[in-house]
């Protein structure tokens, strides 16, 4: 490679992230601001956060061939690393995949009962057989594991990237959006509607912790966004974390803190897709150790939430609110109930549900925006 860099640099832009933690060897993105840390008082979110989900780089240059220096950490909770790829697009068209090889293994439990790190070295990721002539690039960086960025060479100059002109997107969802599940960085559903749509994604999906924080909230008001979609309720519903109380005043001030920096900003507050077992019993859910399925153990008393009821009370919301802006969207119209069998566990969509979904997204989410 005859010109190499060290990253960060102004030469490649990094995208989808809030925060560039530094360290001694580069930086590691991070999708919530760096004054959140203190008070992610989960480590299971702090853990998450780091996960590059959306996150990519953005070059412009003729070269034919990259390589991309990192070291990578890969959670591992039980059932081996997760896959993690990096994904390489050229004016919004996948073009490689190249799976990583090394880098830490983080073994833990979601509790973080027990979590035990297994040191791997650092990485090249190469990408060859570029087309030739000046391009856009696109480096996908894997949306299950957290990437420390360290160089990046090329066998050409490396150029100033020109800005994004697609719709500046900033989603918010559970682990649904965040897309553990799906086999690759752009084989999430939102990374497929942004590609479709040439949408600019900041994707805030945290999985199994989509439960309202209010500094998401003030993120998200401080971010620069066209549109704003917020899918609420699976986590809160499948947790116990909230009553039908607590639950719509949280909405209420989730939207009224973004409403501070986008008064005028579109937003579409998405409900829950389905989930067999908290459709009309309250959470919270367990695995059951021999299938894997979550199963709803239901939590007595008044004001306890399904998925039915928290559907009926996100439309109230919208229309409480009386916000020209602000819109509802049923979470069935994005992955309806008679596609139960793309659900594995009952609550997560395979990689086919994930690819109907982005094509659904890209029609009804960003298609009235672009």
């Amino acid at each position: 490679m005859t010109h190499h860099i060290c990253l960060p640099d102004d030469r490649v832009a990094i995208l989808g992230a809030l925060d560039l933690e530094r360290t001694p060897d580069g930086v590691r993105p991070r999708r919530l601001p760096a004054w959140t840390r203190p008070r992610l008082h989960d480590g299971w979110m702090d853990l998450i956060v780091s996960h590059a989900a959306g996150v990519r780089l953005r070059l412009r240059t003729g070269a034919r061939s990259l390589a991309l220096g990192v070291h990578v950490t890969v959670p591992d909770m039980g059932a081996g690393p997760l896959p993690a790829s990096f994904d390489l697009a050229v004016d919004g068209t996948v073009l490689a995949r190249v799976p990583t090889t090394a880098g830490d293994v983080l073994s833990l439990a979601v509790d973080f009962a027990d979590v035990r790190l297994t040191p791997g070295p650092p990485e090249t990721v190469r990408f060859d057989d570029l087309p030739p002539g000046d391009k856009e690039v696109e480096i996908w960086l894997p949306h299950s594991a957290t990437v420390e960025l360290r160089t990046l060479g090329a066998d050409a100059p490396l150029l100033a990237p020109t800005p994004p002109t697609g719709v500046a997107w900033v989603h918010y969802g559970s682990s649904i959006s965040h897309g553990l599940e799906a086999p690759a960085p752009t084989l999430t559903w939102p990374a497929i509607a942004a590609l479709t749509t040439g949408a600019a994604l900041t994707n805030l999906g945290f999985g199994g912790n989509a439960v309202l924080d209010p500094e998401v909230a003030r993120a998200i008001r401080d971010t620069p966004a066209d549109l704003i979609t917020l899918k609420v309720g699976i986590n809160i519903v499948g947790s116990a974390s909230m009553r039908e109380r607590t639950f719509v005043p949280a909405v209420h001030g989730f939207l009224d803190t973004i409403r501070e920096g986008h008064p005028d900003t579109p937003v579409v507050l998405i409900s829950p897709t389905p989930f067999a077992e908290l459709e009309t019993m309250a959470g919270p859910t367990a695995p059951d150790p021999e299938t894997g399925r979550q199963h709803a153990l239901g939590s007595p008393g008044a004001g306890a939430l399904t998925l039915t009821g928290v559907r009926t009370l996100l439309a109230k919301v919208v229309d409480v609110r009386a916000d020209p802006a602000l819109h509802y969207l049923d979470g069935r119209e994005l992955l309806g109930p008679e596609e139960a069998r793309s659900l594995p566990d009952g609550v997560h969509p395979d990689p086919a549900a994930h690819l109907r979904m982005g094509d659904r997204a890209a029609r009804l989410l960003l298609g009235p925006h672009l």
